[in-house]
């Protein structure tokens, strides 16, 4: 069936459609993080007994994981039944869900309408995303595409702040139950703005694919970052990763032969679709080192309370919205390849920076490196995108969308589990043949007193250097991710127009 040809917008309706749509973006991934400063309020009014608080977690993690598995179908279906249709369906969800989430009477409850409130939630991005290419002719794409990220990343990095701001005179409820109103006002001005004629295209969606991808990912997920051991550390669900991997080779199986596949995987023939998302996957892998890292060691080297470690985290986590917003900007005049080796040139050299921290290293220095590799992530967010959707195609770009962002938290996962499994064989087997300091018969207390400090400084340098070369490795991963982002490339206007007229 033929795919119709969208026209492009004008810039103000285009500006303006897009300004609402970002707004109920923000608010979705503001939701993404709003309840890590509430959870100890949380806890204590559903009364969660202290042998289950590891379960409060999931509180978080619920919609990381729903966020996570819903994109592909959702982008999918804005695909077949039109954006404004399936944006209206996530925002109802999404107010809704919100509502179950603030009158949530148990943990269990809570944790389920979180998991239903993400899928409401993450579905905005990918959807707006596509109507970036349904309104906006590609030379002028990636800088609202810059936008449009920027709105989320702020959002995750907002988030906790907004939920404090709130707890100093309302209850955690409001947090969710303040949705409402907001999701009201977002509805109106999407309706007013947005007034695309799209209903969506011919085709239908493939259900079976998306549950097969959707447990495939949930089980990997789950696998690679679920229950700590006996030890006190992460350990990987082998389990849940070998039923991940059948999955996920089902999926590829089923869509191999499906009529309307979810995923056309002859795309990831097409180089730089496969170029644009295997840059996405190695970029999330190296972004969870700074994530999980950059607290911990604020925790461990410097002895900090976990809040100076959140704050010193946020001087990474602020930087990427306006990188985003620039990586949009130099997308456009440099090119996408340019751009996304730019943005991953420069997070390698702020990691290899943050190699070299020492526990006397200057705020100021640590401000810079931090800054510097957020920036660098944020650059990416754009050229990637729009590589992918404009090779997907308008049909595929709500698939396309989800599935490059999918591609970065999957690479985020597994770059966690892998980090922890190797971080802590490296320091086990740094400290193993240290001699413990205990006391001996007949010592003076000052040579107790002296074993004690070496030994201490001996750990600090394990430390150090575990953390160095963890730092080290995620920024030969960024120096990874430009072979694939070498071979991005945007489509020629006239390769597109002929295959409008074949259409």
């Amino acid at each position: 069936m033929a795919t119709p040809r969208i026209e492009a917008a004008s810039p103000l309706h285009a500006y303006l459609a897009l300004a609402a749509l970002s707004a109920a973006v923000f608010l979705g991934a503001l939701d993404q993080t709003v309840v890590v400063t509430a959870l100890p309020s949380v806890i204590a009014d559903l009364q969660v007994p202290f042998t289950r608080l590891n379960e409060a977690a999931w509180i978080v993690t619920a919609y990381l994981l729903g966020y996570t598995v819903a994109m592909p179908l959702v982008g999918r279906m804005s695909d077949v039944y039109g954006r404004r249709r399936v944006f209206t369906a996530c925002l109802l969800l999404f107010g809704a869900t919100s509502f179950l989430c603030g009158a949530a009477r148990g943990l269990e409850w809570l944790i389920l309408a979180r998991g239903l409130q993400a899928v409401g939630g993450g579905a905005l991005l990918p959807v707006t995303l596509a109507v970036v290419g349904d309104l906006v002719p590609e030379r002028r794409r990636s800088l609202l595409l810059g936008a449009v990220g920027a709105a989320a990343e702020a959002g995750g990095v907002l988030g906790p702040l907004y939920g404090a701001l709130l707890l100093d005179s309302l209850s955690w409820r409001w947090i969710f139950y303040l949705n409402l109103p907001l999701v009201l006002v977002l509805l109106g001005a999407v309706h007013l703005t947005y007034r695309h004629p799209s209903s969506g295209t011919a085709g239908s969606v493939d259900y079976p694919g998306a549950l097969l991808l959707g447990t495939g990912l949930g089980s990997l997920t789950l696998g690679l970052s679920r229950e700590v051991g006996q030890a006190g550390a992460p350990q990987v669900q082998w389990e849940l990763v070998a039923l991940a991997v059948v999955l996920l080779a089902a999926f590829v199986v089923w869509e191999g032969r499906a009529k309307v596949p979810l995923v056309d995987l002859a795309l990831f023939h097409v180089v730089p679709f496969a170029a644009g998302n295997a840059a996405s996957l190695l970029a999330g892998a190296a972004l969870i080192v700074a994530m999980v890292d950059v607290p911990l060691w604020s925790a461990t080297v410097l002895q900090r309370p976990a809040v100076e470690g959140g704050l010193l985290l946020m001087r990474l986590t602020v930087a990427i919205p306006v990188g985003a917003l620039l990586g949009g900007l130099l997308a456009r005049t440099l090119g996408y390849r340019l751009a996304t080796a730019a943005g991953l040139g420069l997070s390698a050299a702020g990691l290899s920076l943050l190699a070299q921290w020492r526990p006397d290293t200057p705020l100021e220095q640590m401000t810079r490196d931090l800054a510097l590799s957020g920036a660098g992530f944020g650059l990416i967010i754009a050229p990637l995108t729009a590589v992918v959707m404009a090779w997907a195609g308008p049909a595929r770009a709500g698939v396309a969308s989800a599935l490059v962002t999918v591609m970065r938290m999957v690479g985020m996962t597994i770059g966690l589990s892998a980090l922890t499994a190797w971080g802590l064989a490296r320091f086990n087997a740094l400290v193993a043949n240290l001699p413990l300091p205990l006391p001996l018969l007949d010592e003076a207390p000052e040579a107790l007193q002296q074993r004690l400090l070496d030994y201490q400084q001996r750990v600090l340098e394990a430390t150090l250097a575990v953390f160095g070369e963890i730092f080290l490795a995620a920024a030969l991963v960024c120096l990874l991710a430009l072979v694939p982002a070498l071979l991005l490339r945007g489509r020629d206007a006239r390769m597109q127009e002929a295959e409008g007229s074949k259409q």
